[in-house]
């Protein structure tokens, strides 16, 4: 039990350190394929080369496996040290507060490579600045998982607090998705000329600001005061162990890894999408992508109300479903007898009800399989449960940037496409397969 309940104020400040982390993160999901391997009509420069290793992966697809694999290895060491330490300032907040700084400076970093030209050196500096953000932004992100239920007694006030965490994820995702549009008043009001450093100029900025974000649940959630769980004592592989023991957890990991590898393929490739689909300026995806989490937000209320009514698991059943045929759509984009326009934004708003309602119940679910295992075992495992859901959700984020990165050798410019279409067919199997897997969760347990 916390020892006094979390205000409004800091329920707040606590979901802020989302948004920060969200921001970072979406820069390099959204951003980093385009900047590096831009299609031919964006006004910028291929930074790595189309090579392929063993006749079957490009460069790419292996710089971003390497990051997230060596990221997602991590986690269940930092969440061991987070569960078992003793600070006396808590188990999570002193490890949040010193990955602030590197987390946004290699952020930074990974948008200046070396050589202003298609290089091999480009490639391995890339390898390099990933996987010291990621490990920073996972040093941040694990023991501020693990405070959610520390913080929270009953399921509602779990899924709240997991609801203004999704508010932050959103809002990250809005800014991080406006980069080229802030590129373009960087070009505009400064009279850059460079694209490529109107670009980086802006990553900047936004790595500072989101840096920023971040350090509002260190300085204002007093982990000593609403928090009272007790370090753990198991040690890194028995702790592994027992968490993957859990029968419930390993559905919820499956369903959980499918959709991120899906959601990956989808931020990956928007602004192809966009530009090479459709034909629409580069320009309208910080518009669009907008659109659709500004009306994700409009369906918080029915989430919350249809999770108290109906359940958790059958909400998240028809988001996999809907999301499912969304990707359908994705495949004939530029195809359909409407307007550019039209199909993307009907698309768009189809997707808001599952990014929001895959975004609040999933943390929601697992802090309940948390608490519970806790009051069963007498083991604070938080930590160490969502160092595992994470590790599983960067795997599927690693393996869909690097899907979607092997797929552009098939096509990824207009009028030879083939390769971007083939991720609608390739996001339509991992939302069934995060479906079936998802209908053996029993939320009963």
């Amino acid at each position: 039990m916390p020892r006094e309940k979390l205000p409004l104020s800091r329920q707040f400040a606590y979901a802020a350190g989302m948004m920060g982390w969200s921001m970072l993160t979406n820069l390099i999901i959204v951003m980093l394929p385009y900047y590096y391997l831009p299609p031919s009509n964006a006004g910028l420069i291929p930074l790595v080369p189309q090579l392929l290793i063993l006749g079957v992966l490009n460069i790419m697809s292996l710089i971003a496996a390497s990051g997230r694999l060596v990221d997602a290895l991590y986690d269940p060491f930092i969440a061991s040290l987070s569960d078992k330490s003793k600070h006396p300032k808590g188990r999570r907040i002193p490890f949040m507060k010193m990955a602030v700084l590197p987390a946004a400076f290699f952020c930074f970093l990974t948008f200046h490579p070396l050589v202003k030209a298609e290089s091999i050196t480009n490639a391995w500096w890339l390898t390099i600045t990933l996987i010291l953000f990621f490990v920073s932004a996972t040093t941040y992100m694990i023991p501020y998982n693990a405070l959610l239920p520390e913080m929270t007694d009953t399921a509602a006030e779990k899924v709240k607090l997991s609801s203004f965490q999704q508010v932050g994820f959103v809002l990250g995702i809005i800014v991080s998705a406006l980069v080229n549009n802030l590129a373009d008043g960087v070009q505009s009001v400064f009279r850059v000329g460079d694209r490529d450093a109107a670009v980086q100029m802006t990553v900047g900025g936004l790595c500072v600001l989101a840096g920023a974000i971040m350090l509002i649940p260190v300085i204002y959630v007093d982990e000593r005061k609403y928090s009272a769980s007790k370090p753990s004592h198991l040690a890194l592989l028995p702790a592994i162990r027992k968490t993957f023991a859990n029968r419930n957890f390993k559905y919820y990991l499956i369903s959980d890894f499918s959709y991120f590898m899906a959601l990956s393929i989808i931020s990956s490739g928007l602004l192809y999408f966009i530009t090479v689909l459709l034909g629409l300026p580069e320009s309208k995806g910080g518009l669009l992508m907008g659109v659709m989490v500004l009306g994700s937000l409009v369906f918080y209320p029915l989430i919350n109300l249809l999770a108290g009514r109906w359940g958790k698991k059958p909400v998240v059943l028809f988001s996999f479903g809907l999301l499912s045929l969304i990707f359908i759509g994705v495949y004939f984009l530029g195809k359909l007898p409407a307007s550019p326009l039209v199909q993307i934004y009907a698309l768009v708003i189809c997707a808001a009800f599952p990014l929001a309602s895959l975004g609040i119940l999933p943390n929601a679910i697992l802090a309940e399989i948390a608490q519970k295992d806790a009051v069963e075992t007498g083991e604070n495992r938080e930590g160490m449960f969502f160092a595992v859901k994470y590790f599983f959700v960067k795997l599927g984020q690693t393996l869909g940037i690097a899907l979607f990165a092997f797929l552009t050798i098939y096509g990824k410019d207009p009028g030879h496409d083939r390769g971007l279409r083939m991720n609608g067919i390739c996001g339509f199997v991992l939302c069934i397969l995060a479906f079936l897997f998802f209908s053996r969760f029993r939320e009963k347990d």
